[in-house]
């Protein structure tokens, strides 16, 4: 896979916001500059909410072009922006989902990036959400790190590492060593608690059925 550069804090919430789009909603994707400023500055699902311009987004744009992180569409009333990082960095769908959160909302959980992911790619459970962190972490790829949990945390965050290396906190530092997996967070038991529920179901029915 070929690397790229560390990106800025724009660049990030442009290509964040690309990704986003290109899976939720495809029938609008290229987006516009207008379109895409809005899909930047978002009230809802961001973190930070940012109120960026019209100029710094163009500039961001002409320099992910630069880098061949972004293409650049003429379309019948305006021009159109897409994304071409994914194939940079051979991403899977399931994976852009994960990297498409993680640079509009910063750390999160497992069990927020799979609740949180519905409208961008369906994961079947946590495993699914893991295996994707996991494979974007691989040494040929470090694209996410996992963070030490914080204290009175059961759940580690996972953060992804498109700006280059992340300065962990010195309360995190000082924390517990972070676990392998984020195991026993409220997510994962109520997704246990869901699959035992559908298990019983399937029981019933079959014996109604016989």
């Amino acid at each position: 896979m070929r690397r790229i550069r560390d990106l800025d804090a724009t660049e990030i919430r442009i290509l964040g916001a690309l990704f986003e789009k290109e899976q939720a909603t495809p029938e609008y994707y290229p987006l516009t500059v207008n379109a895409l400023l809005a899909a930047c500055n978002q009230k809802s699902n961001r973190e930070p909410v940012t109120e960026l311009t019209e100029t710094e987004v163009v500039e961001a744009l002409d320099a992910l072009r630069r880098d061949a992180l972004a293409w650049r569409s003429e379309g019948a009333r305006s021009e159109r922006w897409s994304q071409s990082i994914s194939r940079r960095l051979e991403l899977d769908p399931g994976e852009k989902a994960v990297l498409a959160l993680l640079m509009l909302r910063g750390p999160q959980t497992v069990g927020e990036l799979r609740s949180r992911s519905g409208r961008l790619h369906t994961f079947e459970g946590l495993a699914e959400v893991e295996a994707a962190l996991e494979r974007l972490s691989a040494s040929d790829r470090e694209l996410t790190l996992e963070l030490p949990r914080r204290p009175g945390q059961k759940e580690s965050r996972w953060t992804h590492l498109l700006g280059g290396s992340v300065e962990i906190a010195e309360e995190e530092k000082g924390s517990a060593a972070a676990p392998t997996r984020a195991a026993g967070g409220l997510a994962e038991r109520v997704e246990r608690l869901e699959e035992r529920v559908r298990a019983l179901e399937d029981q019933l029915n079959n014996r109604v059925l016989k």
